[in-house]
């Protein structure tokens, strides 16, 4: 079964999918090479780092690192390392969302989620495997020949997944459980939780004159809290089969969404105005973002 949010009409090119393809393919072996192979010890946790970080998701974080680095003319080597650096980080955020202790779900890309198929213990591991071996991608001696540049993409990163970014947004979640909150609230939490990540992967693989930063992570903000309201989407109109993960989780555990606060009509259309802003962002580039563009349109059609 497949499920698709109809909320715009922009047909995505034959060549920007086989790009997504190519791209995603290119990706996994990144990621296939960087992760320790299962047969080194500890033999558990490096079989569960690679069970909870290959095989699974669109990689869309990864696709907008591409995107960017392809915009600004960004080293190959440098694109791989912030691309699976991004992929990491947000591979080791799953592992420990899914855990009983915080939202407790028991599927994660349609197959058991990292505390049960191995346990609690190990899944706390590997997510902090997960997140050390990011730091480590990007700390690498000879990845930048411009060390200024090499620190700020660390910086970035660490920024997006701490307390003022991924974790923080996190946190909020995990207390506002039968909070009714306002849109702005809910924005707040997500451009943290979810935007943070999404607005990273966008920069670390952009450089550049400070406009040209400063348009792409317009665009990043934008398509970020996109993605948040079309997660609440499909969360009601797709099924648990179709989504990998639990339908209706949120509903059940009484949290506020864009449709509970907005409804799905009103979300519906937050999305196409987050959408035209992202679009918007990217004017400077005129057709040289051509790339971005298109994801923009990949993640607010994106079925599953």
């Amino acid at each position: 079964m497949t499920t698709k949010v109809e909320l715009l009409e922009v047909p995505l090119s034959q060549a920007f999918l086989d790009w997504t393809k190519t791209k995603q393919a290119h990706i996994e072996s990144v990621l296939e090479r960087t992760l320790p192979p299962a047969s080194l010890a500890p033999q558990t946790l490096h079989r569960a780092m690679r069970y909870s970080a290959l095989g699974g998701g669109k990689r869309i974080r990864a696709l907008l690192c591409y995107a960017s680095a392809e915009l600004c003319n960004t080293e190959a080597n440098i694109a791989d390392a912030t691309a699976s650096a991004v992929e990491l980080i947000h591979a080791y955020s799953l592992v420990h969302d899914d855990m009983p202790c915080m939202d407790d779900d028991d599927l994660r890309r349609g197959k058991p989620s990292c505390h049960k198929q191995f346990d609690d213990a190990t899944a706390l591991l590997v997510g902090d495997a997960l997140q050390t071996l990011a730091f480590e991608v990007l700390s690498a001696p000879q990845l930048c020949e411009n060390a200024k540049q090499q620190i700020n993409m660390i910086n970035i990163l660490a920024k997006a997944a701490g307390s003022y970014g991924m974790a923080g947004g996190q946190a909020i979640d995990l207390s506002a459980v039968g909070v009714a909150l306002t849109q702005h609230e809910l924005e707040t939490m997500h451009q943290l939780k979810t935007g943070a990540l999404i607005q990273a992967a966008v920069l670390l693989g952009a450089n550049g004159s400070e406009a040209h930063i400063a348009a792409v992570s317009i665009y990043a903000k934008n398509i970020g809290l996109a993605f948040q309201v079309i997660d609440d989407i499909l969360d009601v109109e797709a099924d648990t089969h179709t989504l990998g993960k639990t339908a209706g989780k949120d509903a059940n555990s009484n949290k506020a969404t864009y449709v509970t606060i907005l409804g799905l009509a009103d979300a519906k259309k937050h999305a196409r105005q987050l959408h035209e802003a992202a679009i918007d962002a990217l004017a400077p580039f005129g057709d040289n973002a051509q790339r971005l563009r298109a994801l923009a349109s990949f993640i607010t059609q994106r079925s599953f």
